[in-house]
């Protein structure tokens, strides 16, 4: 028989927002690992906050609503704090009673600054990673570098040339005087106009370096800098060189790009190979050992090197970084960072589920 549309709203509800949440749902699995990593940051958020005046809304819940906003690809601070209103799983994941309200929007504007200067998603990153070794989802000496380009919160307008007088000596080759070095945005100094390849239009651009390890693709070290292909491999450096305080890198695979002599001799200087792609004989030199490319940890290695591009992937896709919301590389590296810890704990928590 067919049942009668009720249209009387219940008065009370009896049960927990846990009790709602379905006990195979992967965030369950997030949210503990969230939780274990945020117990390290607790130092750093007490320094972070006054002991008098009124009390904020909590930095542990502003991250988790940060990760939430990259894991469900919600497209603004506003819509999210919209969605956690209604959602039940958003309000649980964040740790909001049924009954409790929601902060504004402009809470995040407010408390964004103090945010980075307490370095939190650099904290939060370490303790995320720090948990992964413990779990032991990590390689410690296979590991792999590549960079990808964000477009800026710019528009190509606001590129002008700079005031004053031009330069006598640029930073192309040879003290080249190049564009870069007359002109900048007005709107994102640090953005450039660069382009991938010949076949691809300039924009203004950032560009964001990572380093994975080789046993499960997990994001190990970040980094953000201007565009240049320079600074692309000089970024590789710094991060393995990094790395090396907290693992034992053996090999660090890299494309085509970082076949050139300051990046090969920068790792054979840590006593660290550089497995990086053959150019045509006769085209340009080959500063690794050819016999390399005759060894099965070279093939290996390459076949790893699509765990990265899976994360660039995710991060333009699902955590919706493909153009920054912000300006200038110090927000941006600190959304990158984040971003790379909820990835990893979306790995993670994969990983975890199928032990």
């Amino acid at each position: 028989m067919r049942g009668d549309e009720l249209l009387q709203e219940s008065m009370f509800s009896y049960g927990s927002l846990s009790q709602r949440v379905p006990l195979d749902h992967p965030l369950r699995r997030v949210r503990a690992m969230c939780d274990e990593a945020m117990q390290t940051l607790e130092p750093r958020f007490q320094q972070m906050y006054s002991g008098m005046g009124r009390p904020s809304v909590p930095p542990e819940q502003l991250l988790r609503a940060l990760l939430l906003q990259m894991l469900y690809s919600v497209r603004s601070e506003r819509m999210l704090v919209e969605q956690m209103e209604y959602n039940l799983l958003f309000r649980w994941f964040v740790g909001l009673s049924m009954d409790q309200p929601v902060w504004d929007a402009t809470s995040f504007t407010k408390n964004r600054e103090r945010l980075l200067s307490g370095e939190v998603a650099q904290e939060f990153f370490a303790a995320v990673v720090a948990a992964a070794r413990k779990l032991r989802l990590l390689s410690d000496e296979h590991f792999t570098v590549d960079g990808t380009l964000i477009e800026a919160w710019a528009s190509e307008k606001s590129y002008r040339e700079k005031p004053g007088p031009p330069p006598t000596k640029g930073t192309g080759w040879g003290g080249e005087v190049l564009k870069r070095d007359t002109h900048e945005s007005r709107t994102d100094p640090d953005a450039r106009m660069y382009r991938k390849g010949l076949k691809t239009g300039w924009k203004l651009q950032h560009m964001a370096h990572a380093v994975s390890e080789n046993r499960h693709g997990l994001i190990v070290a970040t980094s953000v800098s201007a565009c240049s292909p320079r600074a692309e491999r000089h970024a590789a450096i710094a991060m393995v060189r990094q790395l090396k305080k907290t693992a034992l890198p053996r090999t660090v695979v890299a494309d085509k790009g970082y076949h050139e002599q300051d990046f090969v001799e920068g790792l054979k200087q840590m006593d660290i190979a550089a497995h990086v792609p053959p150019y045509p004989v006769g085209v340009r030199r080959c500063w690794v050992d050819p016999g390399l490319y005759d060894r099965p940890e070279y093939a290996a290695g390459q076949k790893k090197r699509k765990w990265i591009e899976r994360f660039f992937s995710w991060l333009k896709t699902t955590a919706q970084l493909r153009k920054t919301r912000h300006r200038g590389h110090r927000k941006l590296d600190w959304n990158f960072t984040l971003a790379a810890a909820a990835y990893n704990l979306t790995r993670m928590a994969t990983l975890t589920a199928a032990i």
